[in-house]
């Protein structure tokens, strides 16, 4: 096996996968990256047994085979070594001779029969969606999913393929966000996947903010994406996602139309002095006013107050400030739409005008 080729080539699809090798891991093979030269170029493929990221380089293969490389070893190596420089690989006895100008560097190897790979999916639901579009589905949900929750079915986002339409949803049973984004999908029945929470923090960092298709695959262990020069698959969460249409509140009487930057800048103020623990915040709503109250157990208060657009009845209402900080970070638009309808009652968000967007908050009790 002997190729050469410049840095950057090598460089970036070892920066897609690099990412799924853990540090500790409990095979040896699994902290080595499988590297296969043949006639279509070089792949480079990374596992860490619920997540696969193969990516690929386009190069001039003077000897093809496959071979695993001690994986972050590599990437250390091809970060020090100049830019625009070639590097030129060999392999015999089980040992990498990695040379670049007077630069030389022997890896030990494992052999590629020892690299767990996942096999071709049996897909049973096949669709493409822009790039773009499937990255900003995630990044408007995934903070809502749960870390290391017991309700291992929390621990991912939720993916609802339907005729026309892939909503993303994602919970950890104190708040929800839900995003609808419309596909090319002809679907008779709707399926549900629920991918775990690293897979998608990985394909989050994968998928760029181009039109260019992905194309998916999903079968009845996994979900497969591939673009044109990376190919991602997953495990699935294996578990039912609650029935989350159920927690959206469809009775508010009470509608807020704030400002998105002002009360996020205000909450943010606020949450310096709330309990470090519980993040508690206090809103107090008052025709076109909302009073924000935060204290904390040292008996030190911070109080902000801003002009909304509020006709309603007075209402005192709590709330994690940390989740509220989120849905605004999350929210594009210039104001922001909150609707209620008592202090023991989850609150809905959204961007006004649309539906396509909605954000779920649980109070809490002060």
């Amino acid at each position: 096996m002997k190729f050469t080729i410049d840095r950057e080539s090598l460089l970036k699809p070892l920066q897609q996968v690099i990412g799924v090798v853990e540090r500790r891991q409990t095979l040896p093979v699994l902290g080595n990256v499988l590297i296969v030269a043949d006639d279509k170029g070089l792949q480079v493929t990374a596992t860490d047994l619920e997540v696969e990221i193969r990516a690929s380089a386009s190069v001039q293969i003077d000897e093809g085979g496959e071979i695993t490389l001690p994986a972050r070893k590599l990437v250390d190596i091809c970060k020090a070594l100049p830019e625009q420089a070639d590097i030129r690989f060999s392999f015999s006895d089980q040992k990498a001779q990695i040379r670049s100008g007077k630069s030389r560097f022997t890896l030990t190897t494992l052999p590629a029969a020892d690299f767990p790979v996942i096999e071709e999916l049996r897909t049973d639901c096949q669709f493409s969606v822009p790039q773009d579009k499937l990255k900003e589905a995630i990044e408007r949900t995934q903070f809502s999913m749960a870390q290391q929750d017991v309700r291992y079915y929390l621990n991912g986002l939720m993916l609802e393929i339907g005729d026309g339409l892939l909503r993303t949803v994602a919970t950890d049973g104190h708040r929800l966000a839900l995003c609808d984004t419309e596909v090319d999908i002809s679907i008779s029945q709707p399926r549900q996947v629920i991918v775990p929470r690293k897979g998608i923090q990985e394909l989050q960092r994968l998928l760029d903010s181009s039109s260019e298709p992905v194309q998916v695959d999903v079968d009845t262990n996994h979900i497969r994406l591939r673009s044109a020069d990376v190919c991602f698959t997953s495990k699935l969460v294996d578990g039912r996602f609650p029935d989350y249409e159920r927690v959206v509140p469809r009775n508010g009487d009470k509608k807020v139309l704030a400002d998105r930057e002002l009360f996020r800048q205000a909450l943010s103020r606020a949450s310096i002095l709330s309990n470090e623990k519980y993040r508690g915040i206090r809103l107090n709503l008052h025709k076109n006013n909302v009073k924000i109250q935060a204290h904390n157990p040292e008996q030190e208060e911070a109080d902000e107050e801003f002009e909304v657009d509020y006709q309603g009845s007075d209402l005192e209402i709590g709330f994690n400030v940390t989740y509220l900080l989120d849905v605004l970070s999350s929210v594009r638009s210039d104001n922001v739409e909150i609707t209620l309808s008592d202090s023991n009652s989850s609150c809905l968000i959204r961007q006004p005008g649309t539906e396509q967007y909605r954000y779920v908050v649980m109070p809490m009790r002060l």
